[in-house]
């Protein structure tokens, strides 16, 4: 089951962490095709992750923070990281199902406590994945936009509202230095928070860097808060005390900005493999992102991932034509000016 190129440097490992050549048992858990390989073993009746990183690039920011993370309690105990070879071996957790209203309390008290590490390293413009990817115009994001335009996956109508929203959220948007913290940065993923029945824990640490606090709030609430009260909610639990105006607004636009790079990103790459069906019936977002959170469905075809970014893009043009979008604006931009 492991690959054969790779056995010499898993011996190592278990060497290593445990003082053992072998394991009892071996179940791989790898899904989707360029990932990882992941592999859940028993080494002396105890369960361990052990992760076969394949992608190329320098692990010593992902093993560092992770390191980062299990020390503070927010992530698996690490028996385990070699750059070289791009094998870790962590505790494995025996997840139970992870219910959105215990969500809200969790995850952001985690990520209260997440952003609150010494700061991570920066990470290069072409490694940030995240929605705050669109928040720094440059060559990077110049690009992505000419290849959204070329495949013409909506019409002219619906580029120039969604180009124009963009606008006003990147002429008002700030970026201050205390709002960027150590980040996760993956956790649209709900696969990426695991919960044992006691505690939360966030694994898979490759994207981590320091980013806005706001990148990861935002696309946990686009999961998880299904209304005004839950995003209140969310917020008071994360900043420890009812949010002022200027934070709920900010988060607003920070949560329409993740739509914005989900629909884009998506809605690109399921068009550069087929035509989208628009056509298509598409599931209401609550209910989406319920049987998402759920583990229902995964983005492991480009139907989905075409539905999954026409979701994204619908919950987008309702938000971005209503009142509070502008008002959003207003606020975050006459506090800015004010800073």
């Amino acid at each position: 089951m492991i690959p054969p190129e790779n056995n010499a440097a898993v011996t190592r490992a278990l060497r290593d962490a445990f003082g053992v050549t072998g394991f009892a048992d071996i179940r791989e858990l790898t899904w989707g095709p360029n990932a990882n390989l992941a592999f859940r073993i028993v080494v002396r009746g105890s369960a361990f992750l052990l992760r076969i990183n394949t992608r190329k690039g320098d692990f010593s920011r992902h093993y560092g923070c992770m390191k980062t993370a299990a020390e503070a309690g927010l992530a698996p105990r690490v028996w385990y990281a070699n750059i070289e070879d791009r094998i870790s071996i962590t505790d494995f957790v025996e997840t139970v199902p992870f219910p959105r209203t215990d969500a809200l309390v969790r995850i952001p008290r985690v990520l209260r406590t997440l952003h609150a590490l010494a700061p991570f390293p920066d990470a290069p413009p072409h490694l940030n994945t995240t929605c705050m990817f669109l928040m720094h115009k440059g060559p990077a994001v110049e690009g992505f936009f000419e290849k959204f335009r070329a495949a013409h996956v909506l019409s002219p109508e619906q580029s120039e509202e969604l180009f124009a929203g963009y606008e006003e959220v990147l002429a008002v948007y700030p970026h201050h230095d205390a709002d960027m913290v150590s980040s996760h940065n993956d956790l649209f993923k709900p696969d990426n928070m695991l919960y044992d029945g006691q505690r939360l824990w966030l694994v898979d640490w490759e994207a981590a860097f320091r980013n806005d606090r706001y990148a990861d709030l935002a696309v946990v609430a686009n999961q998880i808060a299904a209304n005004d009260a839950e995003e209140q909610q969310l917020l008071q639990e994360y900043f420890g005390e009812p949010p002022d105006q200027c934070k709920r607004a900010r988060f607003f636009l920070m949560r329409q900005v993740a739509h914005m790079f989900y629909a884009m990103a998506f809605l690109w790459q399921a068009a550069a493999a087929k035509p989208i069906d628009w056509s298509e019936p598409v599931p209401e977002y609550g209910d989406f992102h319920q049987r998402f959170w759920a583990g229902e469905i995964k983005l492991t075809d480009i139907h989905t991932k075409a539905v999954y970014g026409r979701v994204h893009w619908e919950r987008l043009l309702q938000n971005m034509r209503q009142a509070r979008f502008q008002e959003a604006l207003r606020i975050v931009a006459g506090r800015h000016a004010t800073a």
